[in-house]
C-alpha cells in the first residue's frame, strides 16, 4: 500500500508528482479550509494528511516526517479541544481570540528554545537529517501553529505563514513539487482565513476576554 502510495502520479514541468504528496496536501487543504470556517472536522481530516504525508516524507525528509507525527497527535488534541466545553460562538461555530501577551511570548519562547533543541539533536545525530535547522524550524513550528489553532488562537494563522516561508522551498528544493504547489495555495487560504478570524475575534473580545478559547 505505502509502495502505491509513493509511487509516481504524474509529471508537471519537470517535477514528478507522488500519489502520496497529492493526496496528503489536498487532505491538508480540505482541513486548512475547514479549519478557516471553525469546523471541527477539521481535525480528523488533518490527521488523516498526517498519516499520508508521514508516509511521503518517512526515511528522507525527518523534520517533515517528524513534522506529521505531530500534526497527527495535535489533530487528537485539538479534536478533544473544540468538542469538550469549548464556549462556542453565536452560529455554533468555534469562538476564536486573540492570546494574551503573556500567551505571545510563552510560544515565541518555545518555538525558539525548540527549534535550536531539535536542530542540535539533528547535527549530533546527522542521519536523522541532512538539513537540521530547516527540518527543526519546520517541525517545531507546526507544534506551535497546531497548538495555537486548537486553543482558537487568530495567532495560529501568522505561524503557519511563518512555517510555509521555510517548508515552501524546502519542498521544490526535495522533490516534493505538488507540496510546494499546495503551500502556495495554503498562503491564499491563511490569509483568508486570518481575516476571518481577526475579524470575528474582534467581534466577540468582550466576551471571551481573560477565558480559555
Amino acid at each position: 500500500m505505502l509502495d502505491s502510495l509513493n509511487s509516481e502520479a504524474f509529471t508537471a514541468f519537470g517535477q514528478h508528482i507522488l500519489w502520496s504528496d497529492m493526496i496528503g496536501n489536498t487532505f491538508g487543504l480540505a482541513a486548512l479550509a475547514l479549519g478557516w470556517k471553525r469546523s471541527v472536522w477539521t481535525w480528523p481530516v488533518q490527521f488523516a494528511a498526517g498519516l499520508i504525508l508521514f508516509g511521503a516524507f518517512a526515511g528522507h525528509l525527518t523534520g517533515s516526517a517528524g513534522k506529521q507525527v505531530v500534526v497527527m497527535a495535535v489533530a487528537v488534541m485539538g479534536w478533544i479541544a473544540w468538542t469538550r466545553g469549548r464556549k462556542e460562538a453565536q452560529d455554533g461555530s468555534i469562538a476564536v481570540r486573540f492570546a494574551t501577551w503573556k500567551e505571545r511570548g510563552l510560544m515565541l519562547a518555545a518555538a525558539a528554545a525548540g527549534t535550536v533543541a531539535v536542530a542540535l539533536l539533528f547535527k549530533a545525530y546527522p542521519s536523522l537529517s541532512w538539513d537540521p535547522w530547516p527540518d527543526a524550524y519546520i517541525f517545531v513550528g507546526t507544534i506551535v501553529a497546531m497548538y495555537a489553532q486548537a486553543r482558537g488562537m487568530v495567532e495560529f494563522w501568522f505561524a503557519w505563514l511563518l512555517v510555509d516561508l521555510v517548508g515552501v522551498p524546502l519542498n521544490f528544493a526535495n522533490g516534493y513539487a505538488f507540496s510546494g504547489f499546495v503551500y502556495v495555495i495554503y498562503g491564499a487560504l491563511v490569509l483568508w482565513g486570518m481575516r476571518d478570524w481577526w475579524l470575528r475575534s474582534r467581534a466577540t473580545a468582550p466576551a471571551l476576554e481573560g477565558a480559555p478559547a
